[in-house]
């Protein structure tokens, strides 16, 4: 019975995140950096972005789901965007890769799910891209899954994330708020030992560096010595991995997808992504041996939409130059640390698999240390 009350209790805890109940790290008088945040403090506040989350909790043992984000509402196979990827820790499935490097672009959604879940992903990206009116003789589609391992909390052998799931996360796709912490493809990950999820940030650069946008989504699924601006929370709250020499779980992973409205090519969005995993360590993660710590970063800059067929011979582009660059790896930075910290703030304790329980960040403790070091706005 007591089983089946938590269970009710996760459900109408996600439908509260679902509608914007959950507090973020900001309600709280806590603030990242020194840049300001777009209007949504989102990865939706870069113009056209779309995010969409389907999440899948049956009985005891699933908890999981799928968050898809798509870059811009046109067909992006006939108008894709410049990215790069970069690899922090390469334990992962990252499907779509080595073209990606290869041709510096995107053409499908990207979609984070869960590990074994990947190849399903893949077929509804395929189904999707070839259902679009334009697509009628694509014979060739490179679909970008990104995933972490929720298998604690969720009975990651029964693959119930199917292609159905993943479509109707791309159709529920919208602009706006968007749910964090226990949603889609977070509903079942763990971060530095409590429950992770999904989070999402973005920042301003002043209008007298170009007055561009970044926004980041991560899906946190890691582990390490959790510090929140500069606070020491694991040590304060003697929770962290490797204590006494007792070789405690700090592996995991953690997706990290940015993007801006700044024209930027693939060398510089990899130079870009580069910065995320800077923002990921100023959380205190550590990309440990079995984590799988990846960034996506794209460019929504229209003029430089790379056309699918074309009869030039030379494509012109508008790029801004190195040495404007480190504005944006400064809103990448503090985007991806904010991100990482907003899944602690808005995710709801668990249990999952086999009674698994996950408690969530024990936040009127990490508060009292947050004033404890003066950290909290008045």
């Amino acid at each position: 019975m007591s089983r089946l009350i938590l269970s009710l209790i996760l459900i109408f805890a996600v439908l509260m995140n679902g509608y914007g109940q959950t507090k973020r790290l900001r309600d709280y008088g806590i603030e990242i950096g020194v840049l300001g945040t777009g209007k949504l403090n989102a990865i939706t506040d870069v113009k056209g972005v779309k995010v969409g989350h389907e999440t899948i909790i049956e009985g005891d043992d699933v908890r999981t789901g799928v968050t898809a984000i798509l870059p811009h509402e046109g067909n992006l196979y006939q108008f894709k965007i410049p990215a790069a990827i970069y690899v922090g820790n390469g334990f992962g499935k990252l499907a779509g890769f080595t073209q990606v490097k290869e041709l510096g672009n995107i053409e499908t959604p990207i979609v984070l799910t869960n590990t074994l879940s990947v190849p399903a992903a893949s077929e509804a990206l395929i189904t999707y891209t070839l259902g679009l009116k334009g697509n009628e003789e694509v014979r060739s589609v490179n679909s970008v899954v990104g995933e972490t391992n929720d298998g604690w909390l969720n009975d990651i052998r029964g693959r119930y994330v199917k292609p159905s799931h993943v479509l109707k996360a791309i159709d529920n796709a919208k602009v706006g708020p968007l749910a964090e912490g226990n949603v889609g493809a977070g509903t079942g990950t763990i971060c530095f030992g409590y429950k992770g999820g999904i989070g999402t940030s973005s920042r301003l650069v002043p209008k007298s560096l170009g007055g561009y946008t970044v926004g980041v989504l991560v899906q946190s699924n890691f582990g390490g010595v959790l510090e929140i601006s500069g606070v020491p929370i694991a040590k304060e709250l003697e929770k962290y991995p490797f204590r006494d020499k007792i070789l405690n779980d700090a592996d995991g992973s953690c997706m990290i997808v940015v993007i801006t409205d700044a024209p930027l090519g693939s060398r510089n969005l990899e130079r870009l992504a580069k910065r995320a995993i800077m923002g990921l360590a100023k959380t205190g993660g550590i990309a440990s041996n079995g984590s799988g710590d990846y960034v996506i970063a794209m460019s929504t800059a229209k003029e430089n939409f790379v056309a699918h067929s074309s009869d030039a011979a030379v494509d012109v582009k508008r790029l801004i130059r190195n040495d404007e660059m480190s504005p944006l790896f400064l809103a990448t930075i503090e985007a991806t640390e904010e991100a990482i910290l907003n899944s602690l703030f808005a995710a709801e304790t668990i249990i999952g698999r086999d009674g698994h329980i996950v408690k969530s960040l024990p936040i009127d403790k990490v508060l009292a240390l947050m004033k404890k070091y003066n950290k909290i706005k008045k």
